[in-house]
């Protein structure tokens, strides 16, 4: 039907056409490369030679070992190793992407060269000269790993003003992964850690005692740190910097600096005490295998939190460490709380709970601190810095201690594996739902000849996408997860990573078989919390009788690119930079409105409801217009195998009911159904069905009743005629 469509229509179409076939170039692309190795040593050491990195060695051996490290040779005689420091621990800076360091360490523990070979913190990029940060690195060499181990000594790091998290998280990055490598090969007398034997402890499920706030204290529940304005002018002092001196911290020497309390809430009683019951149990829902949380509170003049985490999404001033691991949260693995619900318990400033990653491995029942950095300006450039220690060791009464044998070694359980034991009953209800839709699609044809049912069909299923599946499972697609996947394909395919969300998992196993039968319609009309809450929103505003707008033609199909041009956008940067795709991804209010319920910053609140406000008048305006995700599966959505919504050849010439209901545009006005905006709500499907609402079939049933009417009006004179008969005795 070429032949019927108007210049606009064909360009619209070759304008997606050509959108597809680059985005297939670019996958081709990307695919071609793709390298499934986790290390990326053996690129960082092709750029430097021996020498540079250690200044001795006369040549470096291939790249050995898990994670690996490259031997160091100088006449044949092995010197020490040379390894990168995001092969052992999780160098993550405010960019949200690794900080890679190639540290060289010699057979004696001894670290003899470190260089910063790769980063994207964008302080150091458009701020802070890197010469600086290049200076700080110098004064590792000559440090000995094993003597920092044995002594318990803190490692004196000179922070360069401006740039205090990129230089903590660099100092953390190179003396724990070098404790880690010294451990690996016993190096300066440090031997890996052996496999706990005896009695090992474990968090005691079934105590669930709810205490007091001045009894938590008592038994070592909750830890505090108590700074005094005397006390932080003291230790300044004690620096022996004469510089401190000129700019003490006002005010009575007894005035609280700070008071920080911390406490693992991951603990049943602990929780419960200190959160509430109501609060506890949300966590548990959140809290994923091998995660834990710590609830920070405090008051003073001095914050734990800083503004940093607001800035770069990383909480700058504390650190948590437990053995050679240590943990800096960002702003995704934490949640402002308003108070502590424990009776007695003080009102507090700060009261924010935070989630160990699983990766870290965490443990809950073993000693751990909280390392705050306080800092004093002496110029205005420059700061000293001074770190306190806040001790933390669990309540054995909590615990549980069972006896381990030294020759028993059980492989634990994958993450994906417990993630999806832990969400049986939830990926089960998902999995019903989706099989309902299935029937509902498959069955179209049965439930359109019912307007109402159809009606209240679609309207139960939007509450249930947006409560159960938005607002209580977190269930919502996001571009992010398309970008991220790609990513994967490009640096190393793990199904480890995606198995991780299992409800996501299933969804977009749904999608993309849906793709291949309905296009995009089935996730965007029917799954999509975030639409479903636009289309409720709509449904309420025309029960009020708000005016609803009409977007012109000539306007509406050129506007709809907008969304095809934010996600390419949005996917040509994620090949340059993943982590800051993700947050220009926060285009999609669905993290603010779905999964965080409107409990953010005001910023955020404030565009997501900014974005809900034309579809009061504009049905799924954003859906329409502005959605990269939406506009992501619209793309493969072209390929699909089977056209399911039927049309007439009358439908746009003459006839425009259709196109005049379609509550996002999608017909155009020839008749045509353009599926890469189509959401599959059915209505037009209804209207074909419908003998008082299409034209083509309000005229086929009229013929009917004319037919009805004529034959009824034969046989109404045929019984008068023998009526006549019967009454003057004539042969009938």
């Amino acid at each position: 039907m070429l032949h019927r469509l108007n210049k606009g229509v064909i360009r619209g179409m070759y304008c997606h056409k050509a959108i597809h076939s680059l985005l297939l170039l670019i996958l081709l692309w990307i695919t071609a490369g793709v390298s499934h190795a986790r290390s990326e040593l053996p690129r960082f050491l092709d750029t430097v030679t021996a020498q540079e990195i250690f200044p001795t060695a006369d040549k470096l051996g291939a790249p050995t070992g898990e994670p690996p490290v490259s031997p160091a040779y100088k006449n044949g005689k092995q010197l020490g190793f040379v390894f990168l420091t995001s092969d052992y621990v999780n160098t993550t800076g405010y960019s949200g992407k690794p900080i890679h360091q190639l540290v060289a360490i010699d057979m004696q523990g001894i670290i003899k060269k470190v260089l910063l070979v790769e980063h994207h913190e964008p302080i150091v990029l458009i701020g802070i000269p890197e010469k600086r940060i290049m200076a700080v690195l110098k004064d590792y060499e000559g440090l000995d790993v094993g003597k920092l181990v044995r002594t318990a000594q803190d490692h004196k790091v000179d922070i360069v003003t401006g740039a205090t998290v990129t230089v903590m998280v660099m100092d953390d990055n190179i003396l724990r992964s070098a404790i880690k490598v010294a451990r690996n090969y016993g190096l300066s007398g440090l031997a890996p850690k052996r496999k706990q034997t005896g009695p090992v402890a474990s968090v005691n499920p079934d105590i669930n005692v709810i205490k007091d706030w001045q009894t938590l204290l008592e038994e070592g529940s909750v830890h505090r740190l108590k700074i005094t304005v005397e006390q932080i002018n003291q230790a300044f002092k004690d620096t022996g910097n004469p510089q401190v001196l000129k700019f003490p911290e006002e005010g009575n020497a007894d005035d609280i600096l700070i008071e920080l309390y911390a406490a693992v809430v991951s603990i049943p009683s602990i929780g419960r005490s200190l959160l509430g019951e109501r609060e506890y149990l949300n966590l548990q829902k959140k809290l994923k295998p091998g995660e834990q949380a710590i609830l920070l509170a405090g008051a003073g003049r001095f914050s734990f939190k800083g503004s940093g985490y607001v800035r770069g999404g990383i909480f700058d001033r504390f650190q948590i460490i437990q053995g050679d691991t240590s943990i800096r949260f960002h702003d995704r693995e934490h949640k402002r709380l308003h108070r502590l619900a424990a009776k007695g318990a003080p009102r507090l400033k700060d009261v924010d709970l935070f989630r160990t990653p699983a990766d870290i491995k965490f443990n809950a029942v073993s000693p751990w601190k909280l390392q705050l950095l306080v800092s004093r300006e002496i110029a205005p450039t420059k700061k000293v810095f001074l770190t306190f220690d806040l001790n933390y060791t669990a309540p054995k009464s909590y615990l549980l201690f069972t006896e381990v044998k030294a020759e028993e070694s059980a492989s634990p359980k994958p993450i994906w594996v417990k993630m999806w034991e832990l969400k049986t009953v939830e990926a089960g209800v998902l999995i019903f739902a989706l099989g309902i839709l299935t029937l509902i699609f498959f069955f179209q044809d049965w439930l359109v000849k019912r307007p109402k049912l159809t009606d209240q069909v679609r309207i139960g299923y939007l509450i249930f996408t947006l409560f159960v599946i938005g607002w209580y499972f977190n269930a919502q697609l996001s571009v992010v997860n398309i970008l991220a996947m790609f990513n994967a394909l490009a640096t190393g395919f793990d199904w480890g990573y995606f198995l991780m969300e299992p409800l996501i998992f299933i969804l977009w196993g749904s999608v993309a078989a849906a793709l291949l039968f309905w296009g995009r319609g089935p996730y965007c009309g029917w799954l999509c919390p975030f639409g479903a809450l636009q289309e409720l929103i709509n449904r309420l505003a025309k029960v009020f009788k708000i005016k609803q707008v009409t977007v012109p033609w000539a306007i509406h199909e050129r506007i709809w690119t907008f969304k095809y041009l934010i996600f390419l956008f949005l996917f040509g940067f994620s090949l340059y930079s993943l982590e800051w795709a993700e947050r220009l991804a926060e285009v999609e209010p669905f993290k603010t409105a779905i999964i965080l319920k409107f409990a953010r910053e005001w910023p955020y609140v404030l565009f997501a409801l900014a974005v809900l406000l034309p579809g009061i008048f504009i049905e799924r305006f954003y859906c329409r217009y502005l959605c990269p995700l939406g506009a992501a599966l619209a793309i493969p959505g072209r390929m699909r195998m089977f056209a399911w919504l039927k049309r007439y050849k009358e439908c746009g010439t003459p006839c425009q009911r259709c196109a005049n209901e379609c509550m996002v545009q999608a017909i155009h006005r020839e008749g045509e159904i353009n599926v890469n905006e189509c959401l599959y709500c059915l209505h037009c499907q209804v209207v074909y069905s419908d003998d008082h609402a299409c034209p083509v079939v309000i005229q086929k049933r009229l013929k009917r009743e004319r037919h009805s009417a004529r034959s009824t009006s034969s046989e109404n004179e045929e019984e008068s005629a023998i009526k006549v008969a019967i009454k003057h005795k004539k042969p009938v």
